[in-house]
């Protein structure tokens, strides 16, 4: 009786989830890819992350929206909508990178009371295994805003979020190889995001790469290269960098795709570039 099978109408969806918010409930949609919210745009930046701030009424709905690439799925089932959401005041935009995370991001979205679009990249379903789900129980977790260091560093700083955080990892171990040690910062939501980690984390290594796999203009990336540009200038011994997608709709061949989106390869390369500035 708690699910519903709706019909492939993602603006339906989400305004029944908005009315049943209203009255009382906490209800949690899943749509098939993230590129179909945009049939629900309306209602997700109009009425949920709005509603509050109209009628002191809060929508407590959770929007999963499966993000992100993977071989073959093209332009269509690959988008990553997470910075167009983020422009919108209301909402909370959570981007988990490992399953731990969204295990427990995913309880404290339906906790709180802000509508929350939970970008669930598809790398989750395909790639980590739910053994790594946590042994304890969250409250002592990490909470929803607050980023994390991945790995710690010295040289540069690397800013990241969702599936961009493994190939980031594999990056910084292979700069390790040549006397490099980059610290990871996985944003784990970027909306709101956690400023403070990421200037600290640039005050120890004085370098910035921000990487995402969304489409390059505006978006995540192009915000913490502002943020630590214009609170953080004095910190930085050489231009902040940033690295996404190509401008390009995203590609069905999986070797034009593996071209298209950010890799541990060409996240290397940047940061050879970065390191040598």
């Amino acid at each position: 009786g708690r699910v519903l099978d709706a019909p492939i109408s993602e603006d339906a969806m989400v305004g029944l989830a908005v009315g049943a918010a209203i009255e009382g409930m906490r209800p949690i949609l899943e749509m098939q890819f993230a590129d179909f919210s945009s049939v629900a745009f309306n209602q997700i930046v109009n009425q949920a992350a709005t509603h509050f701030w109209r009628t002191d009424v809060p929508c407590p709905i959770t929007v999963r929206l499966p993000s992100g690439g993977t071989d073959g799925s093209g332009p269509f089932h690959s988008q990553s909508m997470e910075g167009l959401y983020a422009q919108y005041p209301g909402l909370v935009i959570c981007t988990p990178a490992t399953v731990e995370d969204a295990y427990c991001m995913l309880l404290d979205s339906v906790a709180i009371n802000d509508p929350v679009l939970f970008c669930e990249h598809k790398f989750l379903y395909y790639h980590l295994k739910t053994d790594e789900l946590p042994k304890q129980d969250c409250l002592d977790k990490l909470e929803i805003g607050k980023a994390r260091i991945a790995r710690k560093g010295l040289h540069a700083t690397i800013v990241t979020y969702s599936a961009m955080v493994h190939d980031s990892l594999r990056a910084a171990e292979q700069l390790s190889q040549d006397g490099y040690e980059v610290e990871v910062v996985d944003l784990r939501t970027i909306k709101p995001i956690d400023t403070d980690t990421v200037l600290g984390s640039v005050a120890r290594t004085g370098r910035l790469l921000a990487v995402g796999e969304a489409f390059p203009w505006g978006g995540v990336t192009a915000e913490i290269i502002s943020r630590v540009s214009t609170q953080g200038f004095h910190l930085l011994d050489a231009p902040p960098q940033r690295l996404n997608a190509k401008d390009t709709p995203v590609p069905y061949h999986p070797n034009l795709w593996k071209y298209h989106r950010p890799t541990a390869e060409s996240i290397t390369a940047a940061l050879h570039n970065l390191l040598q500035a």
